[in-house]
């Protein structure tokens, strides 16, 4: 009986360290959003080297990047440098506008 008592009273004091190891720290996510930027700059490169890119698509697609990025800077200029979580959805929910984006481009029978 008494193993049985300490065994509860161990899961008992690990639920809180356990919540506290999944609850995301700012910035822990971020390398997701730095990863996307390069991801989809290097299917901008690839398209432009391939042909599948035309000069006005890369240039609108290049803008539409670095609003994305003059986005992420305001944001973490108001957080002393960390993106809150909601900040961190509208980055991704841009990014995916993005590729979406990048892929229809890449994939309209236009070429340079």
């Amino acid at each position: 009986m008494k193993n049985i008592s300490k065994i509860a009273l161990a899961a008992i004091l690990a639920v809180p360290a356990l919540m506290a190891a999944q609850t995301p720290t700012p910035g822990k996510n971020d390398w997701n959003i730095n990863q996307r930027k390069y991801d989809q700059q290097q299917r901008i490169a690839q398209g432009v080297r391939s042909g599948e890119l035309t000069a006005g698509e890369t240039a609108r697609l290049e803008h539409q990047e670095a609003g994305i990025n003059h986005e992420e800077r305001g944001m973490r200029g108001q957080d002393n440098g960390h993106l809150t979580r909601q900040d961190r959805d509208i980055i991704h929910h841009q990014q995916n506008q993005e590729s979406r984006r990048i892929y229809r481009d890449k994939h309209n029978d236009r070429v340079r």
